[in-house]
């Protein structure tokens, strides 16, 4: 019965999928695809806002263009039936590959086209694009920079991107874009513009996004401080936090004796903190104001950016996750970076997390 009920769902599928082919035509690539009046694409001028291979970044605008996305791993803009290169993000199992390859080349763009009228700056950018704290923080909100580089923010109309969290909301309040409109991708995966702008990644361009966490610009650091200091919300904090991550809906980056490592960093000095549970403006005075910071390997851990040069930080992964980012983010900030590599869990005790830290590796760093 389960057989007869895949097969009757995937010829569902194909027969829906060749609807909305006859509907929106079928979508192609060509090695030209970039070469359209209907495609204006500008280099950003300023020499400081250039990607870590010290190349210009460009942006994209699409006259009467479309973007589909599937949420996931794809995201297709299109000119007139055309992919377009260098603006289209397509992974394949985690790996960025060509827009040759893009899920819309297969399937064409099953949904419903919604069309807006106005400018549209894209934030899509697949699952990462959606919430994550660092991705936010890194890849998304860098391309407000590029853009406002080559235009004003003040026409912008709409971004296209998830349905946005409050903090997510609090971070465009200082770029004067708490009132912009949202186009919530996860409702219109299909839509159309007058004009869509897209700019290039800031700094993801091959391969597996965990190794090109050694490829972040300085730029966007120094963007990111410039633009969020100053605007930390004070309330009463510890300078030594220790970041709370029980409450994250993984395993990965949890402490299987969380308990134990809480009752020394506490004894300490140290105080616990949930910064999901603080807004976007006091999580950026929680780092500002610390002076020592412990955590396991997570998005938190972006938030390092904002703290001041000299802040001790203990960054606590499994030796099989061997992503580099915050050691880099530690190296540009200036900060007394630390690592603990720590023994690999087995799968049967993962259900409660993939890190059990040994006290006594911790207890090094207070002698």
């Amino acid at each position: 019965m389960k057989k007869i009920r895949k097969k009757l769902q995937k010829i569902f599928k194909i027969f829906f999928q060749y609807c909305f082919k006859l509907i929106y035509g079928k979508i192609i690539y060509v090695p030209d695809n970039l070469i359209s009046k209907e495609i204006l694409i500008k280099e950003v001028k300023n020499e400081n806002i250039v990607n870590f291979f010290k190349e210009k970044y460009q942006v994209f605008k699409v006259i009467n263009g479309r973007i589909y996305t599937d949420n996931t791993e794809n995201v297709a803009v299109i000119n007139k039936n055309k992919i377009i290169d260098r603006i289209s993000f397509q992974q394949i199992l985690g790996n960025l590959v060509g827009a040759n390859k893009n899920i819309c080349i297969e399937r064409g763009t099953p949904r419903i086209k919604k069309k807006f009228k106005g400018k549209v700056l894209s934030f899509a950018q697949g699952a990462s694009g959606n919430s994550n704290y660092f991705h936010w923080l890194f890849d998304l909100l860098p391309k407000i920079k590029i853009y406002s580089e080559i235009y004003d923010l003040r026409d912008l109309d709409y971004l296209y991107t998830s349905k946005l969290k409050n903090w997510q909301m609090q971070s465009l309040a200082p770029l004067g874009l708490n009132k912009i409109d949202i186009i919530d991708s996860e409702k219109y995966r299909h839509i159309e513009a007058d004009e869509i702008f897209c700019t290039e990644h800031p700094s993801y361009f091959n391969g597996y996004v965990e190794h090109q966490s050694k490829n972040i610009p300085v730029w966007i650091v120094k963007w990111l401080r410039e633009t969020y200091l100053n605007c930390a919300k004070k309330f009463p904090c510890n300078d030594k936090i220790f970041i709370d991550r029980s409450a994250a809906p993984l395993t990965h980056g949890q402490f299987i004796n969380d308990k134990e490592i809480s009752e020394f960093l506490i004894k300490k000095g140290f105080v616990k903190y949930k910064i999901e549970k603080l807004n976007f403006l006091e999580e950026i005075y929680l780092f500002k104001n610390s002076n020592y910071v412990v955590g396991a390997h997570g998005a938190g851990l972006a938030n390092l950016t904002f703290c001041k040069q000299g802040t001790k930080v203990i960054e606590i992964r499994a030796k099989n996750h061997s992503n580099s980012l915050y050691s880099k983010l530690s190296e540009i900030n200036n900060l007394d970076y630390n690592l603990i590599s720590t023994n690999i869990v087995k799968k049967t005790n993962q259900t409660i997390g993939d890190i059990h830290l040994d006290i006594n590796d911790l207890e090094k760093f207070f002698k």
